[in-house]
């Protein structure tokens, strides 16, 4: 009777220490090693300060600066996840009104104008850094305007864009996407 008792914690002892110890550890080096940079989280930094993580959407809100997603977390990734409203709930209609509205009117569009649903949808994890292409494109004129580009300056940073634009992984997955931290950091460096 005993027998298979003290089997089984021995058993749960051995995978304790292969599942919890061992493993985390191998893969924890074996990143540390190829991967450096990712593994300790993608950290941008700036004169040796850590400004922010790559992988984690900011909040902009200056008018020089491009806007990511809207966020149900206050970009706060402790606690990411998105608003959990469901597809009838009418606060998510009422959200989506107003982001459209606050969107057209901040980036100095026509109401006529249908922006990209990230920018009127929070990502499901509320920390998402990418918007589209096309989304970073209808803020061309506002952050233009706001950092006093002239006409070259305009075209410079709808090359930037282009050139920041990440594609598809292997050609399939995902869609076109930028990274909203890195193009407000590439754009401070514009004049």
């Amino acid at each position: 009777m005993w027998k298979p008792i003290i089997t089984s914690i021995k058993f749960l002892i051995f995978i304790t220490i292969i599942t919890g110890i061992i493993y985390p550890l191998l893969i924890t080096g074996i990143a540390t090693l190829f991967y450096s940079d990712k593994a300790a989280g993608s950290l941008i930094e700036i004169d040796g300060k850590v400004i922010g993580s790559a992988l984690i959407g900011q909040n902009f809100e200056n008018p020089e600066y491009f806007h990511g997603r809207p966020s149900s977390v206050s970009y706060n990734p402790m606690p990411s996840g998105a608003s959990n409203y469901g597809p009838l709930n009418p606060l998510i209609k009422s959200l989506v009104i107003s982001r459209k509205r606050d969107f057209l009117q901040t980036n100095l569009l026509p109401d006529s104008t249908i922006p990209s649903p990230e920018m009127v949808y929070s990502s499901a994890s509320g920390i998402d850094p990418h918007i589209s292409p096309e989304s970073a494109m209808m803020q061309v004129q506002r952050v233009s305007i706001a950092r006093g580009f002239s006409q070259l300056g305009k075209q410079k940073l709808i090359e930037l864009i282009e050139n920041m634009t990440e594609t598809s992984q292997f050609s399939m997955l995902g869609e076109p996407r930028i990274n909203v931290f890195l193009l407000n950091l590439r754009t401070d460096s514009l004049k």
